[in-house]
């Protein structure tokens, strides 16, 4: 069986399992001869990701807690090693991705070696951050590393080298998007001991992480709902400028995925519940899709309005 035939299976069928709209934007969107490494790229952090969340059983908690950090330190390890030349005989079909993906970039400071590098620090901060309270600074580092390997990823995969503007409101998009995937999630990560709720609002209101239902709670959900539809309509001015129209319409696709949840969360006081199962129905589908004809047809709309200055991007983190 070929090798390189055989990777792909795996990395495009990791993929669809984990993604499909991720999967359905890389066939139909990327550059046609990226397309392998886009899956590659999805896939490979998809399993580092899904190998740092396996529960581990009471009685092994330590143990399997120390093979994740094991685990983890031999993939960033890999990643340096990669960037070095350097070979890996031991390597599994899926760290084979990462080391495929390496021995393709050939550009210097590409959007490519920034995904992998911010995606590893996401990686690196989610698995340490288990089982603790994290500071509004770290809430703000860890944003920003995945927002900026999100976009980085979507302009070096999708209308390579087309004009996109380097200022202030470049990662804001994702930035939303991370701000309601993580207020969407809460309840799961709180039982798998990731608290999204900075230390110091927890201290100021004197609660703890589990109490989502407290009024100090909602209002701090409040305050990220607000923020993350600021953060919307500054990313999608950002997109609207973008000279590439498949990379205009996966940023849109991917913003339309998150913004729904605002509405829902909003109608229900603040107050989050455990599943929004909604997002996995042809009703959700159906208003991502109106969601993202509307920002389409609102796109020379928003290239003739001023353009909102957001001077600290992340202050409120």
């Amino acid at each position: 069986m070929n090798t390189t035939a055989s990777q792909l299976r795996l990395a495009s069928s990791i993929t669809k399992a984990a993604s499909q709209q991720t999967y359905y934007t890389i066939r139909f969107l990327v550059d046609r001869e990226r397309i392998a490494d886009a899956y590659r790229a999805y896939a490979y952090f998809r399993w580092v990701d899904d190998t740092l969340d396996a529960e581990p059983g009471s009685s092994l908690r330590e143990v399997k807690a120390q093979q994740r950090m094991a685990f983890l330190e031999r993939q960033k390890c890999l990643l340096e090693k990669c960037y070095r030349g350097e070979s890996v005989p031991d390597a599994t079909a899926e760290e084979n991705m990462l080391i495929e993906l390496v021995a393709h970039d050939h550009e210097k400071n590409s959007g490519l070696q920034s995904y992998l590098r911010s995606m590893m620090q996401v990686m690196d901060f989610d698995a340490k951050r288990r089982g603790r309270l994290i500071s509004q600074a770290e809430l703000n580092d860890y944003t920003r590393w995945l927002a900026s390997a999100v976009t980085e990823a979507m302009h070096y995969f999708i209308g390579h080298g087309s004009y996109a503007p380097h200022d202030e409101t470049r990662y804001l998009a994702v930035t939303a998007a991370h701000i309601t995937h993580m207020l969407r999630d809460t309840y799961d990560d709180v039982q798998a001991g990731y608290y999204n709720i900075p230390r110091e609002v927890l201290d100021a209101a004197h609660m703890g992480p589990q109490h989502i239902h407290h009024q100090g709670y909602r209002r701090w959900v409040q305050s990220r709902i607000q923020l993350a539809r600021e953060y919307f309509r500054a990313g999608c001015k950002y997109l609207a400028r973008l000279e590439e129209p498949r990379c205009r319409l996966a940023g849109l696709a991917y913003t339309a995925r998150f913004e729904w949840i605002l509405d829902t969360i909003e109608q229900e006081n603040y107050s989050l519940r455990p599943e929004y199962n909604e997002r996995k129905g042809l009703g959700a589908g159906l208003q991502m899709g109106l969601l993202t004809l509307s920002s389409l047809l609102n796109l020379r709309e928003l290239e003739a309005a001023p353009q909102a200055v957001v001077s600290q991007p992340f202050r409120k983190f």
